[in-house]
């Protein structure tokens, strides 16, 4: 069974950087796309960064030039670089796998990142 550990969050100033990272187990053959979402009291999780295992990245256009997600497809970890965070980037960030040619579709518990000063 696929499983995703999230780990890397906390409190930082407005300004400041964390990085995030997600540890993926139970994949022989590595995953197609892996992701990064995020959800704020009161809001919907909403899709942060997305990779593929070709290298390829999408964001949204909220964090486009702030964050950055990258991934070792060997160890099937991926992470995601946070840089001149806001306020508005306090959230839930959860990491995530869609379904795939062997696997179900998969969530990470998430881990909290907070923006304040």
């Amino acid at each position: 069974q696929v499983q995703l550990v999230e780990s890397g969050g906390g409190l930082v100033e407005p300004g400041g950087s964390l990085r995030l990272s997600c540890a993926a187990s139970g994949s022989a053959f590595g995953f197609e796309i892996m992701d990064w979402y995020r959800q704020a009291p009161g809001k919907k999780r909403d899709l942060v960064a997305t990779i593929n295992s070709d290298g390829r990245t999408n964001y949204a256009d909220s964090v486009k030039g702030r964050f950055t997600i990258s991934r070792d497809i060997v160890k099937n970890t991926v992470h995601l670089a946070m840089n001149n965070l806001t306020p508005e980037d306090t959230a839930v960030y959860y990491c995530h796998v869609p379904l795939g040619s062997w696997y179900p579709e998969t969530w990470g518990q998430g881990t909290q990142v907070t923006v304040s000063s």
